[in-house]
C-alpha cells in the first residue's frame, strides 16, 4: 500500500471559517501575536492568553470539516495516509483522519505549565485560571507559541522522507520549521502543491494546483482514487 504524506496549513481550516495564523497586517483575531502567543504573554498576563485561546477553541468547536477534509479521509480507503498540519483545530480528525500529527499542538487539549509532554482532554471550550495538572501548575492550551520548540518537527521531517506520494495544501510554506518539511520528501516522489498562490516553483516531480482547499483536494482525490 503507497503512502501518502499530506502537510496541511491554514488554507484548507479557512474555508471552514477558522483563522488559524497571523493575518497580513500581523493580527491574530485582532490581537497583536506578541501579546497572545509567545510564552513572554503567558508571563505577562496569563488570563489574557487564556481567554484568548479559550475564545479560540469555541470558534474551533463551532466550526465544521469541508469538502477537503472529508475527501482526505476519503484516501485511506486505498492508501496509508498520514497528515501533518500546522493547524491547531480537529477538524482532520472529525472528518475521519486516522492518523494526523499535528506540527503546533491541538487546542482542543490542555497542557501543564511545567511540563508540555503532560496534556489533558478538556471538556467543552474553556480551562479556567485555577485549573491545575498533576505537577500543580496552571493548565494552558497545548499549542506551541513563537519561540518554544516544535517536539514534533524531526517525527514530521522522517515520516516526509517515507512518501511515495507527498500533497501540499493550503500553506504559504513561510512558516519554520514546517516549511522545511517539504526538503525531506525524496527527489523522486511527485509532490502535489494544493493552493491559489502555488508557494514553490514548478519542477518535474511538481504537480501545481492553484485552487482552494475545497476545490483542488476533492479533484485530486478522486484522480487518485480512480
Amino acid at each position: 500500500m503507497k503512502k501518502i504524506v499530506i502537510l496541511t496549513g491554514a488554507g484548507i481550516s479557512a474555508e471552514s471559517g477558522l483563522k488559524t495564523f497571523r493575518d497580513s497586517d500581523g493580527l491574530w483575531e485582532g490581537y497583536d501575536i506578541e501579546d497572545v502567543a509567545t510564552p513572554e504573554a503567558w508571563r505577562r498576563n496569563p488570563a489574557l492568553v487564556q481567554q484568548f485561546y479559550n475564545e479560540r477553541r469555541k470558534t474551533v468547536l463551532e466550526a465544521q470539516p469541508n469538502a477537503a477534509h472529508f475527501a482526505l479521509a476519503r484516501l485511506q480507503e486505498k492508501y496509508d495516509v498520514r497528515i501533518i498540519t500546522q493547524n491547531i483545530d480537529d477538524l482532520h480528525e472529525r472528518a475521519g483522519s486516522a492518523n494526523v500529527m499535528h506540527l503546533h499542538g491541538i487546542i482542543t487539549r490542555s497542557q501543564s505549565s511545567m511540563n508540555p509532554r503532560l496534556t489533558y482532554p478538556i471538556d467543552g471550550w474553556e480551562i479556567k485560571m485555577g485549573e491545575k495538572c498533576e505537577l500543580g501548575s496552571q493548565l494552558r492550551a497545548h499549542v506551541v507559541w513563537f519561540g518554544e520548540a516544535v517536539p514534533m518537527i524531526e517525527p514530521a521531517a522522517r515520516l516526509c522522507g517515507e512518501a511515495d506520494i507527498f500533497i501540499l495544501v493550503g500553506t504559504s510554506l513561510a512558516v519554520y520549521p514546517a516549511a522545511g518539511l517539504i526538503d525531506y520528501v525524496p527527489r523522486e516522489v511527485t509532490r502535489y502543491i494544493i493552493d491559489p498562490n502555488i508557494p514553490v516553483s514548478p519542477g518535474s516531480r511538481v504537480v501545481a494546483m492553484p485552487f482552494k482547499a475545497t476545490v483542488g483536494v476533492p479533484m485530486l482525490v478522486d484522480e487518485l482514487m480512480s
